[in-house]
């Protein structure tokens, strides 16, 4: 079989006669009609229903047409591709991301990004965790990094894929010099402060509670973490934040524990998977994004 003469029966089937798909090849009708001839007696098979108002494909026609829609789809690929090799990956690619992975992971490593991407325009979008799912699926965004406990209810949405980036260590935020009890039956008597119903940090904060085993009263409650900082800071509670918001630095008159047992919050680079995406761009960009965050220390700040 000839992939050149697919490309005849490819136009004759888009553009819904041979007339039509001869002008667009710039070639006579004849010089069409031949090709789309030959491959038909090559084959065996009859690939166009000709009729007084055009031509329409036969189930022998479609398989090709499809067959060429994809030696089409490769070769535009592999193009992309030695242009990347040749002159580097250019474009534009938006990076999604809420509040505590933007200044606690993607603003100390831009530099970087920069330095290793240099073809790329790289744009940063703050927003919260229940709207960057809509970014990704509007073309807001050209890939997320979002909490995977919260993004979905445990799978991924279809035509989007799924690369891990980083276990956050939740840490312990408590007064300064307090003394409180740190065992077993000591945590269930700290003054827990609880998550607002909704807040970013809702379940992951009851699911290290229930590792722990406890189920302390809750007097006071917050929704976003600078709020939870002032109210441990004002001596109202103790509280679970993940070590990137720790990484930024805590107020004075507090201390940061590492407590065995509080698990971790799970990042996740999320783009969308089809047949033209995630683009070269994208590509690079979750590539250095997984670079920058195995090379992140994350126990060993903040303390």
């Amino acid at each position: 079989m000839d992939p050149k003469r697919l490309s005849f029966l490819l136009a004759v089937a888009r553009y819904g006669s041979i007339l039509a798909a001869a002008d667009s090849l710039h070639l006579t009708a004849s010089a069409v009609s031949q090709q789309v001839s030959r491959l038909e007696k090559e084959e065996g098979v009859e690939l166009l229903e000709r009729g007084p108002r055009g031509v329409g494909l036969t189930p022998a026609g479609r398989i090709l047409v499809e067959a060429a829609e994809n030696i089409e789809r490769e070769l535009a690929d592999a193009r992309s591709r030695l242009s990347e090799a040749q002159h580097g990956v250019t474009g534009r690619v938006v990076i999604g991301a809420f509040q505590t992975v933007v200044s606690g992971f993607l603003v100390p490593i831009l530099d970087h990004l920069h330095e290793a991407l240099p073809g790329l325009e790289l744009s940063i979008a703050d927003a919260t965790s229940a709207r960057l799912p809509r970014m990704l699926r509007t073309g807001e965004a050209d890939l997320i990094i979002v909490d995977r406990d919260l993004a979905d209810t445990g799978h991924t949405p279809a035509h989007t894929a799924d690369v891990p980036l980083l276990d956050e260590p939740w840490r312990l935020v408590v007064p300064r010099g307090s003394t409180f009890d740190l065992s077993g039956a000591g945590l269930e008597k700290l003054p827990w402060l609880g998550v607002a119903p909704g807040g970013a940090s809702e379940l992951p904060v009851e699911r290290a509670k229930a590792a722990l085993g406890i189920t302390p009263p809750v007097v006071h409650r917050y929704e976003d973490f600078q709020a939870a900082l002032a109210l441990v800071q004002g001596g109202l509670g103790v509280t679970l934040l993940p070590a990137l918001t720790v990484r930024l630095g805590v107020p004075e008159g507090l201390d940061v524990i590492d407590l065995p047992g509080l698990g971790s919050r799970h990042l996740t680079i999320r783009h969308r998977s089809t047949r033209r995406e995630p683009g070269a761009g994208t590509r690079a960009v979750v590539t250095e994004l997984v670079r920058a965050a195995g090379e992140l220390d994350v126990l060993g700040s903040g303390d």
